[in-house]
């Protein structure tokens, strides 16, 4: 009690001033009413109600459902004629408490049919290559759809209806909750060339020795989810969107020519019958070998077999449980290599595919790659479930599946590679092996919310490449940090600060955004590394988000889902930090206005004999401190390096009434008021995080909180008492909250010389 006194003689002056203003606002004219427009205002308009599906907490509640989709598929590739066949068995599981009069497939590869329809506009550009010009408007378009041939059941017909990439199947009659549907469907396709018809999904040709390596995916029709928040997932796959997907169990028999090594989303049950005994031996060495990979085919081998081109085939059987896709991978040209890694006590098999074209790089580094993702996500997330995790090189390509990926990142002719190259390949590997647990795990709606799988995914990429940095520290130079592309807050401050007419929000539709790569993977990478290292902290952040990750696993989780489950893990309310980096195109912005320094003395000033009087009293009736600038008239040269007791009697003689010796001990007695006043040009309200300078060349960091925004949006003032002069103040200094001009970040400001300026001060030098 005695020092809320204390504190409250000291800064009385301040609490008069904020008095005085309340009464003068109450004399303005009335204002016109408004909404609440408050940063930390509850997001209840922005979210969906809580409900038995999707609790308050963000769990699954008591009547979360999923449907499931198994599939038995027998599938042909005709290497000569780039063409694919298949046969699929699919049962459906209706999990759900309503009865579905139809069901809805999705055909993805529908989006090369030559006739598909054009999603954007179009118009001539002033300029092109040639090559572009004339792939774009003097070749014949590849014609690369489904031919659907037969939908049935029990041997008889089904209807269908194909809307361009979605295939609706009528029933003969409803399929009713709790029950289970099983239809064919047999189809054909003609299998891209992925490099110079860009896709997902296709063939690599290497002229130099006539062969194809094959990557493919979205090759099978394949169900739609149906769930509690959409009903049927019924957004047309243009591109940008990837993929809604259900979970399943599948058996997949996959027939290639006979010199192919093979890899694909499973386990592989014919390894016996597919492998030479050469190759079951290796096989066997790697499931022991936890420190360097074991090559399985050499690259001598691949060699070899490239140069012949067999006419029998090997059909490679593969069972997956609990899977929502499944992509294959398969060439003569392919080198194969593994290695064990104890992933939390349980052994996964790190893998590795790539043609000769990918060494020496990927030889060195792929499978380390793989190794590293599986244990960092695993730490951060759960242990992963699966056997394997493979990676293989395919051109220019980038893309994720369960258990399998694609990689890009091929050195030249001679091999020789940059450290952008090999930076750049360890990336995307980290990247698209770490899709694995976003989405194929914990499986949220790419088609609707690009950012929860990408952006997720590249936060703990950004993770997970600092500690393999640590882990190998032979790949980077020495002294130095993992050189991540995306995930560090500056790296994002371009995108935030430029052109409001080609940015949108995060929570936006894939196919709605102009700059994909910021908006889904760049900008949320950065919003969940600021929260996890400024906002949170590591703990409160790592255990909300492993609780997250756990929750959700083999689950569909929505937006809403993810933000209330990091709030109602970490206790804290982050309504104010979705609400501004998710729904809006704000940037963040804070800069120094104001400084001033004060003293305090028993000196009356003007206004505070001013601000007395409205009281009906005096200077002479009221014992008051008074807060004096060096500009104020109250203000002698003698205050200056005294102590708060030496300038104010007054103060020195409570202290002395109020504290015992062994209190007054222990008592601070600052010198120097400095009231600073923050503004905030940006839109996005953030901690104020402030590194403080003294006199004596020493430094130390405050931050004060970001509800210190809460009641004022435009700026708000701190004061800092001090017994040390302050020399500098800086914003920000770490760069940690992505703030898009530092120009007001310091005091004194930071003189900019012009270009002029510091070529004539070059030119004296």
């Amino acid at each position: 009690m005695k020092r809320l006194k204390l504190l409250t003689s000291v800064f009385m002056m301040f609490v008069f001033a904020g008095i005085n203003a309340q009464e003068t606002e109450q004399k303005e004219p009335r204002q016109q009413g408004h909404t609440n427009q408050n940063k930390f205002r509850q997001m209840y308009q922005e979210m969906a109600t809580p409900n038995q599906y999707r609790t308050a907490s963000g769990a699954p509640g008591p009547a979360y459902y999923q449907n499931e989709a198994d599939y038995k598929m027998d599938i042909v590739l005709d290497d000569k004629n780039s063409v694919l066949t298949g046969e699929e068995t699919i049962t459906y599981h209706n999990n759900s408490p309503q009865d579905l009069e139809y069901l809805w497939v999705q055909l993805d590869q529908n989006i090369r049919k030559k006739d598909a329809p054009q999603k954007d506009g179009d118009g001539l550009a002033p300029v092109a290559t040639a090559a572009g010009f004339a792939n774009k408007y003097l070749e014949t378009p590849f014609d690369g759809g489904f031919d659907i041939k037969e939908v049935s059941a029990n041997g008889s017909d089904l209807k269908y209806t194909i809307n361009q990439t979605m295939m609706r199947v009528d029933l003969p009659k409803p399929l009713k909750a709790g029950e289970t549907y099983t239809f064919d469907i047999k189809w054909s396709y003609n299998v891209n060339n992925h490099v110079t018809n860009r896709a997902r999904s296709g063939y690599e040709f290497f002229p130099e020795d006539g062969n194809k390596a094959y990557v493919i995916a979205q090759f099978f029709p394949r169900m739609a989810v149906y769930n509690d928040v959409e009903g049927w997932q019924n957004y047309q796959f243009w591109g940008n969107g990837e993929f809604a997907l259900p979970f399943g169990d599948y058996e997949v028999n996959i027939t290639v020519p006979a010199d192919h090594i093979m890899e694909a989303t499973g386990e592989l049950q014919n390894r016996k019958e597919v492998y030479s005994k050469e190759m079951m031996k290796r096989y066997e060495q790697a499931k022991k070998s936890y420190d360097k990979p074991v090559m399985i085919v050499t690259q001598e081998e691949a060699e070899k077999a490239e140069k012949n081109f067999s006419e029998k085939t090997k059909t490679w059987t593969y069972k997956a449980d609990m899977v929502r896709d499944f992509a294959f991978s398969t060439s003569r040209k392919f080198i194969l290599d593994m290695m064990a890694v104890d992933v939390m006590g349980k052994d996964v098999m790190a893998v590795s595919v790539y043609p000769k074209e990918g060494n020496p790089l990927w030889e060195e580094w792929s499978t380390k790659a793989v190794a590293a993702t599986l244990e960092s996500y695993s730490e951060h997330t759960f242990q992963y479930p699966y056997h394997k995790a493979v990676s293989v090189h395919a051109k220019n390509q980038g893309m994720e599946y369960p258990m399998i990926c694609w990689n890009y990142g091929r050195p030249d002719e001679n091999g020789n590679y940059s450290d952008r190259t090999k930076f750049g390949m360890i990336s995307v590997i980290i990247h698209e092996v770490g899709h694995n647990f976003f989405p194929m795990i914990v499986n949220s709606d790419e088609r609707q919310w690009g950012w929860m799988d990408e952006g997720i995914n590249t936060f703990v990429q950004y993770v997970a490449e600092q500690e393999f940095g640590k882990k190998h520290p032979e790949a980077i130079a020495p002294e130095s940090n993992y050189p991540s592309r995306r995930g560090a807050p500056s790296k994002i401050v371009p995108y935030m600060k430029g052109n409001q007419d080609y940015i949108s929000p995060i929570m936006s539709n894939p196919e709605q955004v102009y700059q994909l790569g910021n908006n889904a993977y760049g900008k949320p990478a950065t919003a969940l590394n600021i929260l996890r290292e400024t906002v949170m902290g590591r703990e409160l952040f790592d255990y909300a988000f492993a609780t997250y990750s756990k929750r959700w696993m083999f689950k569909h989780p929505t937006p809403e889902d993810f933000f209330r489950t990091m709030e109602d893990a970490s206790g804290v309310d982050l309504d104010w930090f979705w609400r501004g980096w998710f729904y809006t195109t704000d940037n963040v912005d804070i800069g120094i206005k104001d400084v001033q320094k004060y003293y305090v003395t028993d000196n009356p000033t003007e206004a505070g004999r001013e601000m007395l009087k409205r009281y009906g009293t005096t200077p002479e009736e009221t014992k008051a401190l008074y807060v004096v600038s060096e500009d104020d008239e109250a203000f002698s040269e003698e205050m200056k390096g005294k102590s708060l007791m030496e300038n104010s009697e007054t103060l020195q003689a409570y202290v002395m009434d109020n504290f015992s010796e062994e209190e007054r001990k222990n008592l601070q007695a600052p010198k120097y008021f400095y009231q600073v006043t923050f503004e905030k040009p940006g839109g996005l309200v953030m901690p104020i995080i402030v590194e403080l300078t003294y006199e004596d060349g020493t430094s130390e960091k405050v931050t004060y909180p970001v509800q210190i925004w809460r009641k004022n949006d435009s700026n708000v003032s701190k004061v800092i008492p001090s017994n040390k002069e302050i020399t500098k103040i800086t914003l920000d200094p770490d760069l940690e909250t992505a703030d898009v001009d530092v120009n007001n970040n310091s005091w004194p400001k930071n003189e900019n010389k012009s270009e002029f300026d510091e070529y004539k001060d070059s030119a004296q030098d």
